[in-house]
């Protein structure tokens, strides 16, 4: 009888270390994390949106912009798992090296998709337009296209006229307390040499056709110039010109180009013209309205 009690207790030792250890494996990582809890798509691993942004060295402005466009698309999608890419080599390089904050380029997300299993990817990008930056990643995520199930690209941020419409609604939206009698509210985009740079007159069309006779917007690097935004003002008959960027965060052009204190910045230009200057750095990733156009965006690509 002893013994069959002895041989009994043990059985029951054994059966509950063996629904613990159980227990232990099925909640918690080898460091007692449990991995689930770290991932906001758990339920579904193989969706992921992989967000592409151009990028910035400027930290706190990264978190507001860049970081609140991919918590805006997080909150609305969240069976998705949300990734990040940059396509600027430069400020991945220097961010690792300053930061030791590793961040993936377009080739380097991608090859992590496909080593990962993935089999649903949608690729967002926050670009302002379908330019060479936007092409450029098309055409290296393209190359990838056949690794996965289903697989989509989603627009930049002002490709329909619909787009322009709310655009202009949005940053009027944000700006109106800058919106007084007397001032110029001054927006500098980034320019280039590719034809979407068109995008920056019609932004302008669709300003005035909206009223807002005291609002401008010109480039760092194309048309129209810093001159031709300067002699408008002018024009105008403002005394005073708050200036914003017409990009998605306030990264190295908005500090320096535009509210930097050298002769050739935009805030020393108007100064030395007479005007009264006020810079605002803050990327038009933080507003809530350009948010709710790239999540328009992706739910228009989902429904595709």
């Amino acid at each position: 009888m002893k013994k069959q009690i002895k041989k009994l207790l043990t059985l029951t030792l054994v059966l509950s270390l063996f629904l613990t250890v159980t227990g232990c494996s099925n909640s918690t990582n080898a460091a007692g994390e449990n991995p689930q809890s770290k991932n906001p798509a758990a339920d579904s691993p193989n969706k992921v949106l992989l967000v592409v942004s151009f990028g910035t060295s400027y930290n706190d402005n990264r978190d507001l912009s860049i970081g609140g466009i991919e918590k805006a698309l997080q909150n609305a999608y969240q069976d998705y798992e949300v990734r990040r890419a940059f396509t600027s080599q430069i400020i991945i390089d220097k961010l690792k090296t300053r930061d030791g904050l590793e961040i993936d380029n377009v080739t380097e997300a991608m090859d992590r998709l496909v080593a990962d299993g993935i089999k649903e990817v949608i690729i967002q990008p926050t670009h302002v337009m379908n330019g060479f930056e936007y092409d450029d990643i098309v055409n290296e995520v393209s190359a990838y296209k056949d690794k996965f199930e289903n697989f989509k690209i989603g627009k930049n941020l002002l490709a329909s006229d619909a787009d322009f419409k709310e655009i202009v609604s949005v940053i009027t939206e944000e700006t109106k307390s800058y919106d007084t009698e007397g001032t110029a509210v001054v927006f500098m985009g980034h320019g280039t040499e590719h034809e979407a740079n068109a995008v920056y007159s019609k932004v302008q069309q669709y300003i005035s056709e909206s009223g807002h006779d005291n609002y401008f917007i010109g480039t760092v690097e194309a048309t129209p110039s810093l001159d031709d935004v300067v002699a408008l003002v002018k024009e105008s008959g403002a005394k005073k010109v708050v200036l914003l960027p017409f990009m998605i965060v306030a990264g190295d052009h908005a500090n320096n180009d535009m509210a930097g204190d050298e002769d050739d910045s935009w805030k020393s230009r108007f100064e030395a013209e007479g005007f009264e200057v006020e810079a605002v750095l803050k990327g038009m990733g933080q507003y809530t309205g350009v948010q709710n156009m790239i999540v328009k965006h992706l739910s228009e690509t989902i429904a595709q």
